[in-house]
């Protein structure tokens, strides 16, 4: 049973929900879907508590969460966000049961891929608090976010646009434009560490592979969860 921990924002939650449920269907075949628990915050509230720094209080919400989840009857958890990872410690101390962290199944794909440095695009809390990038570093990667400019910008689109179901031409074709710098200092690929970004850009969309966190995330959940 995977217990999804979500809301943030519920657009990419959708998302989660739909690609756990086609991958189950794609590898046992006929009517199957996932068996899954989904607890959806408020993220109105979340939002506020990561503007205002009080990300002790985001934590102890989420774990609340995630204990509900486990007590609820899921067997792993999947929290359905990168930034909110920067409380997955906090998670992790509540529950007994495992925590998939998002970083550690980005890591794997870029890894498998051949790849050492890797551009990131995410929130500003994802690009420039270390939360994230050392968990990846720590793997051996190399990342590198935008320029402040370029950071800005991403983040407004993620907060002012795709959390509200927007997905815009133009908003693409500048963060392509920040994908093709990232490339240019040396990025061999470019991970989407924002669960909303996979709504804007794809692998078709990009002269080097991309790593969608969403999908990679949910693909490490069914295949623990299917036990293959």
């Amino acid at each position: 049973m995977i217990g999804m921990l979500g809301g943030m924002s519920w657009e990419s939650s959708a998302q989660y929900y739909r690609i756990a449920n086609e991958l189950v269907r794609d590898r046992l075949g006929a009517l199957h879907s996932a068996r899954c628990l989904l607890y959806s915050v408020d993220f109105a509230e979340v939002e506020h508590l990561q503007a205002t720094g009080r990300w002790d209080e985001a934590g102890k919400l989420l774990a609340a969460a995630a204990g509900r989840l486990e007590a609820a009857g899921a067997d792993l958890l999947v929290l359905c966000t990168n930034t909110m990872h920067k409380v997955a410690d906090r998670i992790t101390d509540t529950v007994r049961i495992p925590l998939l962290h998002i970083a550690d199944t980005t890591a794997d794909a870029v890894l498998a891929a051949g790849l050492r440095t890797v551009g990131l695009l995410g929130t500003a809390f994802t690009m420039e608090q270390d939360f994230y990038r050392d968990r990846l570093t720590a793997r051996g990667l190399t990342v590198l976010v935008p320029e402040a400019d370029d950071r800005a910008l991403v983040h407004s689109v993620i907060y002012d646009e795709l959390c509200r179901g927007i997905v815009s031409d133009s908003s693409r074709a500048s963060c392509l434009d920040i994908v093709d710098r990232l490339t240019a200092a040396g990025a061999q690929g470019v991970i989407l560490g924002c669960t909303e970004i996979e709504l804007l850009i794809g692998p078709a969309d990009s002269p080097v592979p991309v790593f969608p966190t969403t999908r990679l995330h949910v693909e490490a959940a069914v295949t623990h969860a299917l036990g293959r």
